[in-house]
């Protein structure tokens, strides 16, 4: 789905009866994450919601370019979803994917949760990955696993 929107209240705006979950999301990340900064970026040929831009390079890359920034945290409402993605990296593996048996009835990529209500997410799970991700961030650590 293209998202457009040029400012975040009004990214939420354009949800449609979505809005309520991504603000209960966008809260909870914003609470057990206050010092990564809330920011729309682009994606795909739309926006999302990114939290915590960090330099990137991929693995191919010599070096991060400096205008090369990615979320480490992302909420998008998609077609016919709300993704939620944790591009984060622990001991090898996407947080995301290593936690997929306590995320509750959703689809889970590498870094991507996809869900279709609410209720099929596990908030406390979700609370506690991001918690995890800031204090790493804070930490100074390299999240991207690069």
């Amino acid at each position: 789905m293209n998202v457009t929107a040029d400012t975040i209240d009004e990214y939420f705006a354009v949800a449609g009866e979505r809005e309520p979950a991504l603000r209960t999301i966008d809260e909870l990340i914003r609470k057990a994450a206050p010092n990564l900064k809330l920011v729309l970026f682009g994606m795909g040929s739309g926006v999302a919601l990114g939290y915590g831009m960090q330099p990137y390079r991929s693995k191919s890359m010599k070096a991060s370019e400096p205008d090369q920034h990615w979320p480490l945290i992302a909420l998008a409402n998609q077609k016919n979803y709300i993704s939620l993605y944790v591009m984060a990296v622990e001991d090898g593996q996407y947080i995301a994917e290593k936690n997929a048996g306590k995320l509750g009835k959703v689809s889970v990529g590498k870094s991507c949760i996809r869900f279709k209500k609410l209720e099929d997410l596990n908030l406390e799970t979700v609370s506690e990955i991001v918690g995890n991700v800031a204090k790493r961030v804070a930490a100074g650590e390299n999240l991207f696993g690069i």
